[in-house]
């Protein structure tokens, strides 16, 4: 990766934290609540996948409560299913939002033959939705809204906003920039939390940030400014920071012990009615 001059940047957001995660297999944690998910929350976990068709297992049935999880793939496929009632096959360049809310389950696995490269992403619920209902909205890559180099994901940007109803002011980008292309981004009023975790290639920030490397940004309303110092892909995140403590379960993320504890008795209950029908 080339050199990158500080002073090609008049102003830049300073990087407060910055991680590679740990791997296992083929799926890298990059954050969790215990470590940069209590900076930059409502984003709490952060994973990065890469696997070769049936080398991505391991995602069985399994709950969640208290928490929206939004799947986005660069390359390849996965299979989903939940107990919404949906399943299906979530091809490179869709969507899986999972909001689980008051407890649900969901699984899936590999998708078709070859390479599958994305990100899934946990965001924590206020409290007015912790406990609500779950939904599943699975978006074919024609309804993701993209413009230029960005694909929004999860909030608005430049006029386009997802057909996804963010549970608070979130904007969640995924960005391809070939080598030598330059993006700004400028969070909305209020937006104190930004981050940046990159699947392929090399950015400057002005500080260079490496493939498999999740970046946290410093409290300021200043703008990003990326410089692709390869071809690269990366997906940028940020929101109002979330006021509320992060109260754990062993898939579940609330603002307190009671909520925990009303959603961990909801998702017992689908766990059984899942053992009647033979699914687990």
């Amino acid at each position: 990766m080339a050199g990158s001059a500080y002073s090609d940047f008049l102003t830049h957001r300073r990087i407060v934290r910055r991680t590679r995660g740990s791997r296992h297999g083929p799926i890298t944690r990059l954050m969790s609540p215990s470590d940069l998910g209590e900076i930059v929350k409502p984003f709490v976990f952060l994973d990065l996948f890469d696997a070769a068709g049936s080398d991505l297992s391991g995602f069985g049935w399994h709950p969640h409560s208290g928490i929206a999880t939004l799947t986005y793939l660069w390359q390849g496929s996965t299979r989903y299913e939940d107990t919404t009632g949906a399943s299906g096959l979530l091809p490179a360049g869709g969507v899986e939002w999972f909001k689980a809310a008051g407890g649900a389950w969901h699984g899936g696995g590999a998708g078709n033959e070859g390479r599958s490269r994305g990100f899934q992403l946990w965001l924590a619920l206020p409290p007015d939705q912790e406990l609500g209902p779950s939904e599943s909205i699975y978006l074919s890559p024609e309804d993701v809204p993209s413009i230029g180099p960005v694909s929004v994901l999860l909030g608005s940007y430049q006029g386009l906003d997802s057909p996804l109803k963010a549970p608070s002011p979130i904007n969640y980008l995924a960005v391809r920039l070939k080598a030598g292309e330059t993006w700004r981004y400028d969070p909305p009023a209020g937006h104190d939390v930004a981050w940046i975790a990159l699947a392929s290639g090399g950015i400057a920030v002005p500080e260079l940030v490496q493939a498999g490397e999740m970046v946290a940004f410093d409290t300021s309303p200043t703008a990003i400014d990326v410089r692709a110092e390869e071809d690269s892909e990366f997906v940028l995140g940020s929101a109002r920071h979330h006021p509320h403590d992060l109260v754990l379960g062993y898939y579940s993320v609330h603002t307190s012990a009671a909520a925990l504890d009303t959603a961990e008795r909801h998702i017992a209950e689908i766990q059984a009615r899942l053992k009647q029908e033979g699914l687990l």
